[in-house]
């Protein structure tokens, strides 16, 4: 072989930009034996069961592929799994190992090279080569294998092919779970026209375009209002701040300003619409922030509707006896409102995630949802179709048993639902009479009303970055006070604790880009790029204080501190803010103050600031990753991150520990305060705060409804004497099993039913 980096970049790339699983591996056998002029290519994937699935091949009998599994452990290709190592044999038949499978008709072939794909440390695959010729192949081509194996582990890793997810019409599809729930219902695709297949195209007439594209901003304006009226007219104020986002776009002058200057420079509309909204959407797409980052998929459903709209095309309303499934790319709020009220089952989109708004809609309309299942190209309209929001899949045309199996889970979800509507109002209190406080995390003005109507007792996160992202320059005072006066009075009465700008790093402003750090986790963000910007942020505390004018809820928090300076110059600059608004004229009161604990070295350093700050809120997501080294984002590293992790349990408790001797109230944000397990051994640690997304309010009411104090200190004192993360969860959701707390973990049908049937109290 001759020049193998040349054949690996070919190969791999060619295998990338393939757009179906099956298509992928059709390719990686086809460019092998091209490449490496073998008589056959093959490649097996395993399965639930550990069998190898013949799943392509080059060479050997074509009705052998996809329908011959060798078992574990069996023949070479299962010693190659076992070995995690390389076969490379000139008489494959003389071997001990030799496995004869008379479908595959592979006597001919006497060479054999097998090399194992590995994800993970676990072997997900094997790569073989064979020959008519009896003999070895090369150093260098054995070599060449086991690079490209190393690439195609990556690739192929998470291929619903490895699953027996080939979709032939009837199966099982995997996706992200968007909206809890079982939903039942006949499919209805939802395809639309999509503005990034929009080419550019000159502009033949500026002047008419720019007043067709104010007309089409006033007619999208109008059906976002009629929208809004139809899915809110029905479920009272549940859903109304949705809309909020789209409407903000599109009144947005930057926004706005950008179109326009595409249609000026000789763009055509939809090329101009098309380059605005891609710009914007990148902006949020390039951060590390998942929340943030879903917000992208806001702005390409808005540009898609201003494209649908451009072309005269609307969702057609739904006429229909039966049960809908919402199928599609994406689903936009327009397709949900031409749904009639009570008929709509589940929304399953290829693409999307957990924190996209379709996600949120379907929570707040109680839908379940699946997101991000990748297109299923058999589909059609009027299949049947089961969605487990819970567990994140699609099955397709199921069979009577799985069907009757997953009616009673969904009578089972509809019980919890019920009995979840019934303490809303009540306080979160273990059997014991422990009371836990429960906050919502925001960043939205789109967000507020789901807080409010799950019971949220304030806000225990507001991110700020938003209004200065969606900007060509930093938004001005009074665009702040506007913004946040909206948030503080929603929740008046109660406490809204508002994070300083979260921004550098991972989170770049287009108006004011940083040089790239080789380590932005490590670099230029957080409290860091506030203080030595001090004119931005002694504009927005400004604003802070201004608009929590005659509410007095407001707390100031501030992100990423790690030393005894930064908080000190944070209280000049609040000092000075104060008495600037006070020369003024305006009656301020001083905001309590607080630090997020999100850096190691900020643990060690609470005693010294206890005379300083008001309270302290544990961000969670990023303490544990700093504390583990782990990127839970990174999907080499994300399978060994958890946040209950022996050494992010103890440090915890000694923050709870630290600020109890100096009497410093702490709250704890992020994905623990809505994990079931991590709740159970923070309210056992001494946290009586928890601050989540407003969805996850209700079950981590019951949760802590359901136990007794004394069962959570027991299970984390059990805990910090456990050295596996794996056993810690397994000894939790063994109690909260045999509470009857089972429906707190993703359930599905094809896992079992697990205990009896548990209901809040």
């Amino acid at each position: 072989m001759t020049d193998v980096i040349h054949q690996l970049a070919r190969i791999v790339q060619t295998v990338a930009l393939a757009e179906q699983p099956i298509d992928q591996v059709n390719l990686v056998v086809e460019s092998i034996s091209t490449g490496m002029a073998v008589d056959v290519c093959s490649l097996y994937l395993a399965n639930s069961r550990g069998e190898m699935l013949l799943l392509a091949s080059h060479g050997l009998a074509a009705g052998a592929v996809r329908s011959v599994r060798i078992p574990p452990g069996k023949g070479l290709v299962g010693l190659v799994a076992t070995s995690r190592h390389p076969v490379n044999l000139a008489d494959a038949e003389s071997h001990p190992a030799f496995y004869y499978i008379a479908e595959t008709e592979e006597e001919r072939f006497h060479g054999f090279c097998g090399v194992p794909l590995v994800h993970t440390g676990k072997v997900i695959g094997v790569l073989v080569v064979q020959g008519r010729e009896s003999r070895q192949f090369s150093e260098e081509e054995q070599g060449f294998l086991v690079t490209l194996a190393a690439h195609l582990a990556l690739l192929l890793a998470n291929s619903p092919l490895a699953r027996d997810e080939i979709n032939q019409g009837n199966g099982r599809i995997s996706g992200i779970s968007g909206a809890p729930g079982i939903g039942i219902g006949l499919s209805r695709l939802c395809d639309h026209g999509e503005l990034y297949a929009v080419a550019n195209a000159p502009c033949e007439d500026v002047a008419e375009a720019l007043r067709d594209w104010h007309d089409l901003l006033a007619a999208v304006r109008h059906e976002i209002e009629q929208e809004q009226q139809a899915i809110t007219a029905d479920l009272s104020d549940s859903v109304a701040g949705i809309f909020s986002a789209y409407t903000m776009l599109l009144a947005d002058p930057v926004f706005l300003g950008h179109v326009e200057k595409g249609i000026i420079e000789g763009n055509w509309l939809p090329g101009a619409i098309r380059q605005a909204i891609q710009h914007f959407a990148e902006l949020f797409r390039a951060m590390d922030d998942p929340y943030l980052q879903a917000r992208h998929e806001d702005i390409h459903h808005i540009g898609n509707k201003l494209y649908n709209s451009w072309r005269g095309k609307r969702a057609p309303a739904v006429h229909t006896d039966g049960r809908v499934v919402l199928v599609g790319a994406q689903i936009s709020v327009s397709e949900i409102a031409a749904v009639p009220t009570g008929m709509l089952e589940a929304i399953v989109c290829f693409e999307g995630s957990s924190l996209s708004h379709t996600a949120v809609l379907a929570n707040a309309l109680g839908v379940p949802a699946v997101m991000g299942t990748g297109v299923i190209r058999s589909l059609s309209n009027d299949c049947l179709l089961i969605v487990d929001g819970n567990s994140g899949q699609v099955m397709l045309n199921p069979g009577e048993s799985l069907l009757a199996e997953y009616r009673k889970l969904e009578d089972d979800q509809r019980f919890l639902v019920k009995q979840l509507e019934q303490i809303r109002e009540l306080p979160a209190v273990t059997t014991d009479g422990a009371e836990v406080t429960l906050y919502t995390n925001t960043g939205l003005l789109a967000d507020i009303s789901p807080g409010l109507l799950n019971g949220a007792q304030g806000v225990g996160l507001y991110r700020t970055e938003i209004p200065f992202m969606i900007r060509s320059s930093f938004p001005s005072e009074e665009e702040q006070v506007e913004v946040y006066r909206q948030v503080l009075k929603a929740y008046q009465g109660k406490p809204v604790h508002m994070r300083t700008l979260d921004i550098g790093g991972d989170k770049q402003l287009p108006y004011f880009p940083v040089e790239n750090e080789e380590n932005p986790a490590l670099g230029w963000r957080g409290i860091r790029f506030t203080l030595d910007n001090s004119q931005l942020l002694m504009t927005q505390v400004r604003a802070m204080i201004r608009a929590t004018e005659g509410l007095d809820n407001l707390r100031i928090l501030l992100p990423m501190v790690s030393s005894t300076g930064e908080l000190d110059d944070f209280r000049n600059l609040l000092d000075d803010a104060i008495a600037q608004l006070q020369s003024e004229g305006m009656s301020v009161k001083r905001p309590a103050l607080g630090v997020m604990i999100e850096v190691p070295a900020a643990i060690s350093q609470i005693p010294f600031w206890a005379d300083k700050i008001d309270f302290i809120s544990i961000g969670s997501n990023d303490l544990s990753q700093y504390l583990l080294a782990l990127d839970r984002n990174n999907p080499r590293v994300a399978a060994r991150y958890d946040h209950v992790h022996p050494a992010v349990l103890l440090e915890i408790r000694r923050i709870l520990q630290t600020t109890a001797e100096h009497g410093i109230p702490v709250s704890l944000c992020g994905e623990m305060a809505s994990d079931p397990v991590a709740v159970v051994l923070l309210i056992g640690l001494g946290l009586r705060t928890l601050s989540m997304s407003a969805t996850k309010i209700p079950r981590i009411k019951w949760l802590i409804r359901s136990i007794p104090l004394s069962t959570a200190q027991q299970l984390s004192s059990d805990a910090l004497k456990c050295g596996y993360p794996a056993d810690i969860r397994s000894r939790v959701e063994s109690a909260l099993h045999m509470a009857g707390l089972q429906e707190l973990f993703n359930r599905s049908a094809a896992g079992g039913r697990a205990g009896q049937r548990g209901g809040p109290n």
